[in-house]
């Protein structure tokens, strides 16, 4: 099957869908889209990069990467899991006469 009757198979079915789910009928989906959106529920769904990079085809792991960076859920999840510290962090404030002195500089 060509580039171009993957692309017309699959503009019949967002044709075909958008009857039942309206909004998709002014959304703008390509074969990228369908490659790029299952890549990163892989990636989300805990695949390891390596194995995307594979199922894609590319050379290597390293052109897979961007997929890690653009995922703002993965982030929002490292972040969670953070703890707090248990002590409390002060700011350093400068006394005036150090302001002063820079001031001066």
């Amino acid at each position: 099957m060509t580039r171009d009757n993957v692309a017309k198979r699959l503009a019949l079915a967002v044709a075909a869908a958008a009857k039942v789910k309206v909004e998709l009928a002014d959304r703008h989906i390509s074969p990228h889209t369908i490659r790029h959106t299952t890549a990163m529920n892989l990636l989300q769904s805990g695949v390891d990069i390596s194995v995307i990079a594979l199922w894609l085809g590319h050379e290597s792991p390293t052109t897979t990467h961007h997929y890690v960076e653009a995922d703002l859920a993965m982030k929002e999840r490292a972040l969670a899991r953070l703890q707090e510290p248990e002590e409390k962090i002060h700011r350093y404030r400068a006394s005036d006469s150090l302001l002063d002195f820079l001031k001066s500089l």
